[in-house]
């Protein structure tokens, strides 16, 4: 991300904190703008493209709410994080539901800011509306984990949007790296709720004891350090998506309130007595097999029964190693870009060795490895000699596919004809030769296991 080319008006009417407000995000690199009263911010929403909008709760003529009201409708692509007093969490929840993309409260922490602002700008990245917008913050965003032509691909992205269009649960399951989270967001996008807020919770991240008031809140008095009222994700969430990242790592306690409000969408803040009730949708990611887990008794099977009404699987990047070419590719050009770095492109060797690796890490490890390419290497072209070691050895010792219980016949013989046509470089007569069978054979085989491209023709 350029930060230099990245947009952000700081709106407060305490003159000194607005100050530093800017000045500590020009330090990070960004450009930032200041008014101290909404009608100044107003003015220079008119005059220039701004990604981020961080501003004040109280304010007077304009108060925040109405700033953001009024603000969005001359840019709804622009992002808001409102600042808010503990006194003003209410305003601050009212906000969320208009629109606005999270809330600090004041005093501010600088690094809970930093971190804000820098994660509110990756998100834009992913889900700019504005066709201009999208445009220009293109070549500054993440290159997308999902791209690809595969067969398997086009499948996930079909289901991602015709679930996208209903207000079903969805399970989203797949390895570490694939891109869960890219696909929930999606969804929501393409959702009837893409204006309201995307809320994402990391179940592995929070522990049992915390975890009911981060889901749902709590009062002022509640435990030691509830120093006031703060409302809960899924309040923050409501009228939007609640995201539940690595759902297989609820603790049991956990697993239990959240079914309690999936049977009947209500709860209660953490010492309140009010039930709440709330709209929300719920998208779960995972990366374990929660069948397994709920008939090891480690995970609750009502509950899988009610998240699991649409799976979307996100095959690994071995399965679908027909993508690596677009995605490297992909990553290439964004990584030159980033880095002021002369553009380069992969020889067909270097790509056919990637294409043979497994890849542990996914789609993530691919992207990752990239990046350090584009630093590296000095030359325009990357050869197979420019490739990690990892790569290489791996190659050399790759005589066999492993196949494992429980596999169907149908299951081997496409890892097989996926590895024989990797190994002759995609030469489609030469595989057909090796595996005994002529050529038009392979050609309906690869039809029937998703691996021939879409503009290939049957012969």
């Amino acid at each position: 991300m350029d930060k230099s080319r990245i947009n952000i008006l700081v709106v407060d009417d305490e003159r000194g904190l607005c100050a530093g407000i800017q000045e500590a995000l020009r330090r990070e690199g960004y450009s930032v703008d200041a008014a101290n009263d909404g009608l100044a911010a107003l003015r220079l929403v008119g005059e220039r493209l701004y990604n981020l909008i961080l501003t004040d709760m109280k304010m007077p003529e304009m108060n925040g709410l109405q700033f953001l009201q009024a603000a969005k409708e001359r840019s709804r692509d622009t992002l808001f994080i409102l600042m808010t007093a503990y006194g003003t969490v209410e305003s601050a929840v009212e906000a969320m539901k208009a629109g606005a993309y999270d809330y600090l409260a004041k005093p501010l922490d600088l690094q809970r800011l930093r971190t804000l602002v820098l994660k509110a700008l990756e998100f834009q990245a992913v889900t700019a509306e504005n066709h201009e917008l999208r445009l220009r913050l293109q070549k500054r965003s993440e290159p997308s984990l999902l791209l690809g032509n595969s067969e398997v691909m086009r499948k996930v992205n079909q289901l991602a949007d015709e679930v996208a269009r209903s207000e079903i649960t969805v399970l989203i399951e797949g390895e570490s790296g694939t891109g869960k989270e890219l696909v929930a967001r999606s969804i929501h996008l393409k959702s009837p709720r893409a204006e309201r807020p995307f809320i994402s919770v990391n179940c592995a991240a929070l522990p049992e004891q915390l975890l009911e008031a981060e889901l749902f809140g709590h009062m002022k008095g509640a435990f030691t350090g509830a120093v006031a009222d703060k409302p809960g994700r899924f309040q923050l969430a409501d009228g939007g998506t609640l995201f539940l990242d690595e759902i297989g790592d609820l603790s049991p306690k956990g697993q239990g309130d959240l079914l309690r409000v999936l049977e009947d969408g209500t709860f209660r803040m953490v010492g309140g007595t009010k039930m709440m009730r709330v709209n929300v949708r719920i998208v779960a990611a995972t990366n374990k097999k929660l069948q397994e887990a709920a008939a090891a008794g480690r995970f609750r099977e009502d509950l899988l029964y009610r998240l699991q009404i649409v799976p979307v699987v996100i095959p690994p990047l071995r399965e679908r190693a027909e993508d690596i070419p677009l995605l490297v590719e992909s990553f290439l050009e964004h990584f030159a870009a980033k880095h002021q770095r002369r553009r380069k492109k992969m020889s067909a060797a270097a790509l056919q060795l990637c294409q043979r690796f497994p890849w542990p890490g996914n789609v993530r490890q691919l992207r990752n490895l990239s990046e350090r390419l584009v630093i590296t290497c000095k030359a325009s072209t990357i050869e197979p000699a420019d490739l990690p070691d990892f790569l290489r050895e791996h190659d050399q010792t790759a005589t066999s596919f492993t196949l494992r219980p429980g596999m169907t016949l149908a299951e081997a013989e496409k890892l097989l004809i996926r590895q024989t046509l990797n190994q002759v470089t995609a030469n489609r007569e030469a595989a057909a030769k090796l595996l005994g069978i002529s050529r038009r054979s392979l050609q309906y085989k690869l039809k029937q296991y998703g691996l021939l491209e879409a503009d290939s023709p049957v012969e």
